[in-house]
Formats: structure tokens, sequence, C-alpha cells
């Protein structure tokens, strides 16, 4: 008897998407899967790529224009966040929610990553810290912040 593949006929680009970059999460230990979830690993390959992003506009904005170093981190995190809230939106929670009330949701993270983002990053280069490294501190109370928001608050179920 001939093992029956699943159908990804009618499965959305999105949802296909997140499968791929989150079915490493089913091969980890059972005691692991309960700290591990699918929805966090998407989160952190997608924030990894969107802070990607981030640095590299940064850079670009940093060695091809006059702006300051806070005008130049506000464009390329304002960019690297709007990306960020699409991708998750639709591919790692897979929301099908009103966007408005998220977006709004969203919006009241932002500004508190804004905050922390601006402070810590510009803060530590100010007192000698390489930009890209300062800006990979203040990421990480970033993402704390930001899975903890959306996973509870911005795209709850």
């Amino acid at each position: 008897m001939a093992v029956q593949e699943q159908s990804t006929i009618g499965t959305r680009w999105p949802d296909r998407l997140g499968d791929f970059l989150t079915a490493w999460v089913d091969r980890l230990p059972a005691r692991t899967r309960r700290f591990v979830t699918r929805d966090m690993a998407g989160f952190a390959v997608l924030g990894s790529f969107t802070f990607a992003v981030d640095l590299v506009l940064l850079a670009v904005l940093r060695h091809w224009t006059p702006l300051s170093r806070p005008v130049a981190v506000s464009i390329a995190y304002l960019a690297a966040f709007v990306l960020n809230f699409v991708l998750n939106r639709t591919v790692n929670f897979r929301s099908h929610a009103p966007a408005g009330p998220q977006a709004l949701r969203y919006v009241a993270v932002f500004a508190g990553d804004y905050v922390i983002t601006v402070g810590v990053t510009t803060g530590l280069a100010t007192v000698g810290l390489p930009l890209a490294a300062a800006r990979l501190v203040a990421s990480g109370f970033v993402a704390a912040l930001t899975y903890s928001a959306s996973r509870w608050w911005v795209f709850r179920r």
C-alpha cells in the first residue's frame, strides 16, 4: 500500500513557507519542544532575516547619506519592523484576524522597542562600541519583548 503524499494544492504560500522554516522543530526531543515551539522558531528565523535587513540598510544609510546616527538607526529599524510585522502575521502566526487592530497593537510594541533600540544602540556606540555590535546588543532586549508581545497580545488566538 502506497503512502499518500500530503497535497499542497490549495495551501497558501505563507503556510508552506512557515512550515518550511519551522519543520526542524518537530525533530527536537519532546522536552525541548515544550520550550521551543514552532512559532518561537519561526519568530527567530524571521527576526534574524529582518535584523539582517536592518543592519544592511543601516550600513547603507550611514555610508552613503549624511544622516545622523539616530536618524539612520530609526529609518533602518522602522523598515525592518514593518517587514517583520507582515512576515510574522502571514508566515509565522498565520493570523486571519483583522489587520487594523493588530497593526495598532504592533505600533505600541514598536514604540517600546524603538526607545530601547535607539537608546541602547546610540548609547553604546557613543561610548565606543562599534555601531553593529551596539545594535546587536539592543536587538537581544528587543527580541524578547517583541516575541512576548506578538505571541500573547498582538497575534493572540
